[in-house]
């Protein structure tokens, strides 16, 4: 007896799309397709709404089209030596990895994709010098870098300030409610304490 090897599909959107496309292994929504099934060498999967993707494990990926859903990320990394062509565009990508591909023989579509800012690529001189004219597109505010260090934008700062004063709120000294605290670098507080 020979068990069918099984890929791991947490996205109920794609592992519809593979079951409906005759690529699952014929049980709805359990997570899970037949490896056999999904190793091919194209992927269509246009205005299906899919939130993630996962193609680590299709190695023999030629083509992926994967426009017009909901991805935020997409790493096809993993598909270094057989990846042509990737169609990437109209997703909320926020993150694109395309280390180890042949971008002297990959074409890549990731147009409208705002918040596309950094493609992660092994080498940016040659994948700006290969993917940054026809037959690629991608929009003028991406950029391709070794590292692109995805961060949120949002930045912490702390500074040591120095309590000057605890006023009330018509600006005499208290210890009572409400409190103001005025301290020396100019910011103020404004303190409620319910005991």
């Amino acid at each position: 007896m020979t068990l069918a090897q099984k890929t791991y599909v947490p996205d109920d959107n794609f592992e519809n799309f593979l079951e409906n496309n005759g690529m699952g292994d014929l049980i709805a929504l359990n997570d899970s397709v037949f490896t056999s099934n999904i190793n091919s060498a194209t992927y269509p999967c246009v205005y299906n709404q899919l939130t993630s993707l996962d193609v680590s494990n299709n190695t023999a990926l030629t083509d992926l089209t994967c426009v017009y859903n909901q991805l935020t990320t997409l790493d096809v990394s993993n598909n270094n030596t057989a990846l042509n062509f990737l169609g990437c565009g109209n997703n909320y990508l926020t993150s694109l990895n395309l280390k180890n591909i042949n971008y002297f023989t990959f074409q890549l579509n990731s147009l409208t994709s705002p918040a596309l800012i950094c493609i992660e690529v092994s080498d940016s001189t040659v994948a700006t010098n290969a993917l940054s004219s026809f037959p690629s597109a991608v929009d003028s505010w991406s950029h391709f870098s070794e590292d692109c260090n995805y961060v949120t934008g949002i930045e912490e700062h702390t500074t040591n300030k120095e309590l000057l004063r605890t006023i009330d709120v018509l600006g005499r000294e208290t210890t009572n409610n409400p409190i103001f605290y005025i301290y020396d670098d100019g910011t103020v507080e404004k303190r409620i304490v319910i005991e």
